[in-house]
């Protein structure tokens, strides 16, 4: 069942529970998160950044699409980190039904600027916007773009932001990192910060970063009012070690239905147990 993010993470907001969205590189991946969130009733955004989309091609649109309408539990395709308005205009003509705008590197004013006029032209046939204030952190070569310093999201000027840009949803800086953390640095998230901007605005909060963060400081961002958290390094990481441990064990080793799905198996382990963390499984029926 395909739909907008508006509508999916709507009930998430009413229902105190949070989406994850599952960041998608290829189309293996793919088929294996669908399989888990239906194995686990559990409503699924299909990530793609825009580094991701350079990989496999807007041409996979349509079966994604497909797919998406195939499945047992609702399903939203996300553009991930939209660097620009001619980038998000090319997703949705390709079918995404959500599209983030990420200006948070950009002043306040043009930060709202732009997401303005992303949302004036996704409002128009229906696609749903997620805006970014404040910046993620970065751990390494391999993550996804952030900053060495993390700009914290400041509860009033979110706000100020959501007024005036109209956003469905709103991607806060709270402590969270791109890629996984490094041996001997412990990530700690300001949850007393993510209550106060929940106390203050009333649009689906969203959490970036979410791989490898300790579980009990994403349960608890869950039950304060978190309802989307990004998920890409930590399945990658499952994914891609059990592909090295098959090719390490066999080198002779070629097809792909011998490789990958033992790679998709220990993806959806990993791929549960976030869906468990995040008060996901089972929410489907609420749809």
């Amino acid at each position: 069942m395909l739909m907008n993010g508006i509508d999916l993470l709507d009930v998430a907001n009413k229902n105190n529970f949070a989406v994850p969205a599952f960041n998608v590189s290829d189309y293996a991946m793919m088929n294996g998160l669908f399989e888990v969130s239906e194995e686990k009733d559990s409503p699924l955004i299909v990530a793609i950044h825009p580094d991701e989309l350079s990989h496999i091609g807007v041409d996979m649109l349509p079966a994604i699409i497909a797919r998406a309408h195939r499945s047992t539990v609702p399903v939203t395709i996300h553009l991930d980190h939209g660097a620009s308005y001619e980038q998000v205009l090319l997703a949705i003509k390709s079918g995404f039904t959500s599209v983030m705008i990420d200006g948070s590197l950009l002043p306040f004013d043009e930060n709202v600027a732009i997401t303005k006029k992303v949302v004036d032209a996704a409002h128009a046939v229906g696609i749903s916007v997620e805006g970014e204030l404040g910046t993620i952190g970065k751990t390494d070569g391999n993550a996804e773009a952030g900053t060495d310093t993390i700009i914290y999201t400041d509860p009033d000027d979110a706000v100020r932001f959501i007024a005036e840009t109209g956003v469905d949803s709103l991607a806060i800086a709270i402590g969270t990192c791109h890629g996984l953390y490094p041996q001997g640095v412990t990530p700690e998230l300001k949850l007393d910060l993510l209550q106060q901007i929940q106390e203050k605005v009333c649009i689906p909060l969203v959490l970036h970063g979410g791989s490898n963060n300790p579980d009990e400081e994403i349960g608890k961002s869950v039950s304060l009012g978190v309802n989307k958290i990004n998920i890409s390094s930590d399945i990658k990481t499952a994914y891609h070690d059990k592909m090295r441990e098959i090719l390490a064990t066999d080198a002779s080793v070629r097809e792909p239905n011998t490789i990958q799905p033992p790679c998709i198996a220990a993806m959806k382990v990993t791929a549960a147990q976030k869906i468990d963390l995040f008060n996901a499984a089972g929410k489907a029926a609420l749809y």
